[in-house]
């Protein structure tokens, strides 16, 4: 228990010194790509539900925070919290749809539904179409925190990002979880024993929504601009890509992920051009055939070899 609590402690001292070693916007930017993951993972890897149209509630926590920001003088702190609150909103109502069908039917519910919602995003005079929403205000937080600086809103990020994180790891290791955990390896015995499997796997879809939202509200924020790259179905790919490559089912997998596909991305996008996603596909097809249980998940089984070699 004191080793976890000293690994958590030395994390979060890297996470504050970091932008004095790394450019502060690629860190904001795998932040909240890590979080969407994170939200992610809590549906897929904890629940055992795919979702392949994650996109629309990032999609959506932007657009909400980006459009009420800018044309009505919200504050970044009121806009992140009513994307969020969009995004839960549009994952009861997708959840309540989706809920009901499992594996392959379930995952094309789903994208069918972002499919939706892009063409929405793209039709809506509010989203700005093709052009998005541009020059959105970081403003001021609280009304003295200025946003404008780099370095202190990869604080604020930083702290949103560790604070979903703390929730996150709670929701796992809480009942409520452990529930989940039962759906997940094998759903007709948790309704065996009289659970509700319905009702918890629509509370997980609109948590992992809500988050997801906060998730891209936050991007938003970042950028100062959305666009429909938020919400088109490579985001939803990419977040898959992630999580499977860190780590499914692993609460450190989605950031180990996330931040080795935005720190590839942002490399090869200077050196290889249009090859990023052939290079992309080609981790994606590695990590399925050569490292099933991703980067945590391959280090910790490792871990446990040698503890048991070592104990024997």
């Amino acid at each position: 228990m004191k080793l976890r609590v000293l690994g958590y402690g030395v994390l979060l001292l890297l996470g504050v010194l970091a932008p004095f070693a790394v450019y502060p916007v690629l860190l904001m930017k795998a932040l909240c790509g890590a979080l969407f993951a994170c939200a992610f993972n809590l549906l897929l890897g904890y629940t055992g539900l795919l979702s392949f149209g994650h996109a629309a509630f990032f999609g959506a926590g932007a657009y909400a925070t980006g459009y009420l920001v800018k044309a009505h003088g919200l504050s970044p702190g009121l806009g992140i919290l009513a994307g969020t609150a969009a995004a839960l909103v549009l994952g009861l109502i997708f959840g309540g749809i989706s809920i009901r069908r499992q594996g392959i039917y379930f995952a094309m519910i789903t994208l069918a539904l972002a499919q939706l919602m892009y063409f929405v995003f793209l039709e809506t005079s509010f989203t700005g179409g093709e052009d998005g929403i541009q020059g959105i205000p970081r403003g001021r937080l609280l009304w003295w925190i200025n946003l404008e600086n780099d370095r202190t809103l990869y604080y604020v990020v930083f702290a949103i990002f560790v604070f979903s994180f703390w929730l996150i790891y709670r929701i796992i290791h809480s009942p409520f979880g452990q529930v989940l955990k039962a759906i997940r390896e094998n759903e007709m015995r948790a309704i065996s024993l009289g659970y509700d499997v319905n009702r918890y796997k629509l509370l997980a879809f609109v948590l992992s929504a809500g988050l997801s939202g906060l998730a891209g509200a936050t991007n938003s924020i970042v950028f100062t601009f959305v666009t429909l790259s938020d919400a088109e179905w490579h985001a939803s790919g990419d977040v898959v890509l992630m999580t499977l490559l860190g780590g499914l089912g692993t609460i450190f997998g989605p950031v180990v992920g996330a931040f080795t596909i935005i720190g590839l991305q942002n490399q090869l996008a200077e050196r290889g051009g249009s090859l990023v996603t052939v290079i992309m596909g080609t981790i994606f097809i590695l990590c399925v055939l050569l490292f099933r249980r991703g980067i945590v998940g391959e280090v910790a089984a490792l871990y446990r070899r040698v503890v048991g070699i070592r104990a024997g």
